[in-house]
């Protein structure tokens, strides 16, 4: 039954994205901002109970920008949930854009892509997002680079924190956690590190049971004269705090 259960999962969550990429392709163009990010929440949301994942929002998400988010880094489905919680512009390694069906969605909904091994276009991105943000956007990064296990934070790369500085934008830190919502520890199946291939990540999704997704808002700060090394420092030990904050 699980097995069926799960085929079953996968098949209306292909037919949806679908229906996302045909969305994206005929309507995009024509709406405001606004439609469209109500469109991708709604989108996003749907998505979540289609693959059986709960959505847990606490603090307030923000209401417009200019803002920049900042946030721990677990999985592919971290965009999802963030998404379904408050639509934003996110920055992802370029590797992102090449996912099966995936890539296509994320890029219509207007990520910006980066090839972190590049210093040169690490500068680049810096000054296309301090544009974005001098026009009001709120955008989120991933500072750790890449995906963790969940359990303890990465060292965070400071470089895009530099667009906050120079659009004097707050940053808001945001704590990500996935849960078994029986038992209340940390749900092993969205994890994507290692070994793991995005297809057997998906898949880990689609068959888990009780899986419930935690995104903690913080409060939205100022640089106060903070470099970004100090300030990324700063956030990382707010990100920490607010990602166990499901602990009792």
């Amino acid at each position: 039954m699980k097995l069926l259960r799960t085929l079953l999962r996968a098949v209306r969550a292909t037919v949806h994205v679908v229906r996302g990429l045909w969305t994206i392709r005929t309507d995009f163009g024509r709406l405001t901002p606004a439609q469209t990010q109500w469109l991708v929440r709604e989108w996003t949301r749907r998505m979540l109970h289609i693959m059986g994942v709960e959505l847990e929002v606490r603090g307030t998400p923000p209401e417009q920008g200019p803002l920049l988010q900042v946030a721990n880094h677990i999985s592919w489905l971290d965009i999802l949930v963030m998404n379904a919680a408050r639509p934003s512009r996110f920055v992802s390694k370029a590797d992102a854009q090449r996912w099966p069906l995936l890539g296509a969605l994320i890029t219509g909904a207007g990520t910006l892509y980066i090839e972190r091994s590049s210093r040169r276009d690490a500068m680049r991105m810096v000054h296309h997002m301090a544009e974005r943000l001098t026009l009001g956007d709120i955008l989120t990064v991933f500072p750790e680079g890449t995906t963790g296990d969940g359990r303890e934070l990465l060292p965070f790369h400071a470089n895009l924190l530099q667009a906050a500085i120079a659009a004097k934008a707050p940053v808001l830190p945001v704590g990500l956690r996935f849960v078994n919502n029986r038992m209340g520890e940390p749900h092993p199946a969205p994890v994507f590190v290692g070994e793991t291939t995005l297809v057997g990540s998906v898949w880990a999704v689609l068959s888990a049971d009780h899986l419930r997704a935690v995104v903690t808002y913080g409060t939205p700060q100022e640089a106060q004269g903070r470099d970004r090394r100090v300030w990324s420092q700063d956030l990382r030990t707010d990100i920490d705090r607010l990602r166990r904050s499901e602990d009792r």
